[in-house]
């Protein structure tokens, strides 16, 4: 069985997920309503998520999960590391650079403890409802796992990384947001993935 454009969807998974986490950084106001940046793109992470549990199965979606925890892993501590390296006298930007790029403990270990519990949950979730209703439903599974997944990924960020530290009204307008939203774009584009993954099911046979 040939697995084309595997290679391609793991890129792009992997790249949004670290976009996703950096663009986090900043707290974006739009239409009185809060969000954290990443929000934007992030949903796409288990859009392609569904993709490769729905085309390359279970398994290839879980390895894919873990190379992307480990690619989130290696930015996280290159980002540190620059952090802590002497600044050029002439620079001037570190107090910058560690307000946006610096390492803050509960940040990452939210994001990293969000996103194993979130995209392994997405997946399971996935392939289960997949088991029980074969090849028919695509709709029912992807939009399942994402309600789920996306549940636990954005409480679990949230909690860890913000509370005790904003508003909690601040965080509960932030959890409804981006839940809203990440369910909202998985529906959006249904018809979307539904074409993608059928022209991928037809190049792996």
């Amino acid at each position: 069985m040939k697995y084309k454009y595997l290679d391609l969807i793991t890129a792009g998974f992997v790249t949004v997920l670290i976009l996703s986490n950096i663009a986090s950084a900043k707290i974006v106001s739009f239409a009185n309503i809060s969000f954290d940046g990443g929000t934007i793109l992030f949903p796409l992470a288990y859009l392609f998520g569904d993709i490769l549990t729905e085309v390359y199965g279970l398994a290839r979606a879980r390895r894919v999960i873990w190379i992307g925890f480990g690619a989130n892993l290696l930015m996280v501590l290159t980002f540190f590391i620059v952090g802590i390296l002497p600044p050029d006298p002439t620079w001037g930007l570190q107090g910058s650079y560690d307000a946006i790029l610096g390492f803050v403990p509960r940040i990452v270990l939210g994001s990293i403890t969000a996103y194993l519990a979130g995209e392994f949950l997405n997946a399971y979730v996935f392939a289960w409802v997949k088991k029980k209703t074969g090849e028919t439903k695509l709709w029912l599974r992807a939009i399942g796992s994402t309600v789920v997944g996306q549940f636990f990924d954005t409480t679990i960020f949230l909690l860890i990384a913000f509370a005790g530290i904003l508003p909690l009204n601040l965080i509960w307008i932030m959890w409804l947001t981006n839940y809203v939203f990440k369910i909202g774009i998985e529906i959006i584009l249904l018809p979307i993935t539904y074409k993608v993954i059928d022209k991928l099911k037809q190049a792996v046979q």
